[in-house]
């Protein structure tokens, strides 16, 4: 299916809006996105994620640094809390990607 500008039809969250925090992790080195839909971080840094998208981009999770919000390769993030161990499986919706 055309996914248009997303990278998955589907994503796991903590709750159905995807507004909780699913776990907490240290950035294991640098990362600077390809666009404005990813985050950039600094080895060390706390990343916060709020979801993953599973199916076609499994590698992606969704997550705070600071004030932006974005996408970021999940292999980049050393897990170091997990907020919530329940995982709801939602269909991505450009209308749900939250920006703070």
């Amino acid at each position: 299916p055309d996914l248009g500008r997303r990278f998955a039809e589907r994503k796991r969250c903590a709750d159905a809006e995807c507004s909780m925090l699913m776990c907490r992790g240290k950035a294991t080195r640098d990362f600077t996105g390809p666009d404005c839909r990813f985050v950039n971080f600094k080895k060390g840094e706390a990343v916060y994620v709020y979801y993953k998208l599973i199916g076609k981009s499994t590698e992606l999770w969704a997550g705070s640094v600071g004030s932006d919000f974005g996408y970021f390769p999940k292999d980049l993030l050393e897990i170091n809390h997990n907020y919530s161990n329940e995982e709801l499986e939602l269909p991505t919706d450009v209308s749900l990607i939250y920006y703070f």
